[in-house]
């Protein structure tokens, strides 16, 4: 089921509720029914907030690789990764999801070099390999941009839960492969 029509049930679900409950207050404010659909209606949002935030991603102090700098920018990539959630869930049309999308790739690919930059610079053994990885990552975000043009919802959802998974198990991985190296370098 694509996020429009998630939304679309959400919203008549809604009016449902709130249309059997201004009945049930008119015929008969005292039938426990009806205050049963007040507070189902107003427990609505909570029950929907609880459902959507296992979609998002929070930052874990497990993360870390022991670089500030580059903690902060796994943070902001992580944020952007759930900006483009927001986008999605919501259905904020295809304007807004794509410069979600835009402003996650740019970024990314400023962290890359950035990552690339200190690696080189203190002359990172597995260098080569970490760059690898880096382009591998770009060019299926590259094939999820063009994903996008046939189908959106499936494309960006798909493109959310890769970039998720890829960005947890690339912390954990070989981030925290390079971060040791680094960080008996000087590197903070």
């Amino acid at each position: 089921m694509n996020n429009k029509t998630r939304m679309f049930g959400l919203a008549v679900l809604i009016l449902m509720l709130v249309t059997a409950a201004i009945l049930g207050i008119m015929t008969s404010p005292t039938n426990p029914l009806t205050w049963l659909l007040i507070g189902l209606l107003l427990l609505l949002p909570l029950f929907h907030r609880k459902l959507t935030a296992r979609q998002y991603v929070e930052w874990k102090d497990e993360y870390s690789v022991g670089i500030e700098s580059i903690d902060m920018q796994h943070r902001k990539l992580l944020n952007l990764i759930n900006n483009l959630q927001t986008a999605v869930d919501y259905s904020t049309g295809e304007v807004f999801e794509r410069e979600a999308l835009d402003e996650l790739v740019d970024y990314t690919r400023t962290h890359f070099k950035y990552e690339e930059g200190l690696m080189e610079e203190h002359a990172y053994p597995a260098f080569e390999a970490h760059c690898r990885e880096h382009e591998k990552m770009i060019a299926r975000v590259e094939q999820v941009l063009a994903e996008y043009r046939e189908d959106q919802d499936r494309a960006m959802q798909d493109a959310i839960d890769f970039l998720k998974d890829w960005l947890i198990n690339h912390i954990n991985g070989t981030d925290k492969q390079y971060s040791s190296f680094l960080t008996e370098k000087g590197v903070k």
